[in-house]
């Protein structure tokens, strides 16, 4: 037997060892949408699949980080051991309270009270107003946000930061590595934080050369904002300008379009207990913080608030809310956010609005967002006309037919406009705002936290929210969309798969 003959024996049989293999290792937790994916990518093109399994192909995060979140978890629990599960002033129906009780299992995090201070919907006057709260700050401020630049929109808010560091504030600063690194004037404005004082850390660093190796495809997605352990914003929201430094989306128009909230209260503790498990987890330093604040005095005009120096103000005398945080993220491994919002949407009786600019469901997502149409609740779901990202472009839109044939109602926001808020309406009694994407990636790959509000004005100010989406937006008409061509059908499907290698 030649050379050739030999070689081509020993890569058969190692072929064949590799796809039996695979058959029993990749399967192993995993969703089976996310299996059948890659087995198919393993058994038809090992050349490829397998080198991308080894890279990417681990749904988890390193066990250090995993274990920082389990003891994390268990501190959490402890700390809050004096904490009813839900406020005493609060009577949530049965079924809410299984779901209150779940992610508290999950997480740590009880259902407490929170202020509301407003939702914006207005991507300048958040930047603006996270602003006046910095300039306020007296003790702490600690900032963890997904992406970060410094333009001519975040100026202001870079420079309270420096301001405040010099008047004697600890600054603190949590950045997504990859997210932020592509934008213009990273490695400037990280010299620039240094030179001013501000503490920071990237989030989940991919420096190969420093030692610092791990899947590059897990991200920190989270974004919040905490002042002196007493307010917080959190939201949908990046630290950059709205074109995202791009001319091009400047000179069409393209902008992203975003909601933040501002709060009071003893929310602000669970934010912060966040922010402390992510500092510690990139800088191994523990972050004082605060305890739980009750909401009382701030509703009514007490001290609970850092005044702002300058700007139109929420109205005094907001209503209480009772708000739950649901921290979620690979570190977990138990899908917080995904096992809390399923359970929601079983819980509709009469209207289900969801906004997602990324909509990839997995499997149990979408079974309940039919179900739920099927059963005639009022569905509702609005996107982006065109998606920023192609692949997630035609990845959710071949999910729509069968949406469409159930009964949902289908609203996209018009291009080149980008709808990038995350939110969603149940009965207009409950509803869920954060940085969650109704997205296999927000489910298992990236950390997200998402805010769950029962009845009180952030209900109300969610749905008025929606409501002018929906005023913005064109309803997709099922026999319009059937008429799609061949060449974009087959490219959605292609993405669909794609989308579930995770």
């Amino acid at each position: 037997m030649g050379g050739f003959a030999i070689g081509t024996t020993i890569y058969v049989v190692i072929e064949y060892i590799v796809k039996i293999l695979a058959i029993g290792i990749v399967p192993e937790n995993r969703r089976p949408s996310s299996s059948t994916a890659w087995l198919l990518l393993i058994l038809f093109l090992p050349i490829v699949g397998v080198p991308l399994f080894l890279i990417i192909g681990s749904p988890y995060i390193n066990a250090r980080r995993a274990r920082i979140q389990a003891q994390a978890n268990d501190l959490l629990q402890q700390g809050t051991s004096n904490l009813p599960d839900v406020p005493e002033s609060v009577d949530p129906p049965a079924d809410l309270r299984g779901i209150v009780d779940l992610s508290r299992a999950l997480t740590g995090l009880p259902m407490v009270t929170g202020t509301n201070h407003g939702v914006l919907m207005d991507y300048e006057a958040s930047i603006r107003r996270m602003t006046e709260l910095v300039e306020g700050a007296s003790e702490t401020v600690h900032v963890e946000i997904y992406i970060m630049a410094r333009d001519g929109t975040t100026e202001p808010f870079f420079a309270a930061l420096e301001a405040a560091v010099r008047r004697g504030v600890k600054v603190r600063v949590l950045l997504d590595h990859l997210g932020s690194r592509k934008y213009p004037g990273f490695h400037e404005f990280l010299k620039g934080m240094t030179a001013a004082g501000i503490e920071w850390h990237l989030m989940l660093p991919f420096l190969p050369l420093q030692g610092r190796m791990r899947r590059i495809d897990l991200r920190n997605h989270r974004k919040l904002l905490v002042v002196d352990g007493q307010v917080a914003v959190m939201g949908s929201q990046n630290l950059i300008d709205s074109a995202y430094g791009k001319p091009g989306n400047a000179k069409i128009g393209r902008r992203w379009n975003d909601i933040s909230i501002e709060l009071a209260g003893e929310i602000v503790s669970s934010l912060e207990a966040v922010f402390a498990v992510d500092w510690y987890s990139e800088s191994g330093e523990t972050v004082e913080m605060h305890a739980y604040r009750n909401a009382d005095e701030d509703a009514s005009g007490g001290s609970g608030l850092i005044p702002a120096p300058h700007g139109p103000r929420p109205q005094v005398g907001a209503a209480v809310n009772a708000v739950q945080l649901i921290p979620s993220g690979p570190g977990f491994r138990t899908d917080p956010n995904l096992r809390a919002f399923t359970s929601l949407m079983y819980m509709a009786r009469e209207r289900l609005a969801i906004v997602s600019p990324y909509f990839v469901p997995d499997e149990s997502l979408m079974a309940a967002i039919l179900t739920a149409a099927y059963r005639g609740v009022r569905v509702e779901l609005y996107v982006s006309e065109e998606a920023d990202q192609f692949v997630v472009d035609r990845a959710q839109s071949s999910y729509y037919y069968a949406l469409l044939e159930a009964g949902v109602r289908i609203y996209r926001y018009p291009a080149p406009q980008v709808l990038h808020t995350k939110c969603f309406l149940v009965d207009e009694t409950c509803a869920v705002l954060g940085s969650s994407n109704m997205d296999m990636r927000s489910f298992g790959l990236n950390y997200e936290i998402s805010l769950l509000a029962y009845g009180g004005d952030i209900v109300t100010e969610v749905r008025d929210v929606i409501a002018e989406y929906r005023r913005l937006s064109a309803e997709l008409d099922i026999d319009a969309w059937q008429g799609r061509s061949v060449l974009r059908r087959y490219t959605e499907s292609v993405m669909r798969l794609t989308s579930a290698l995770q």
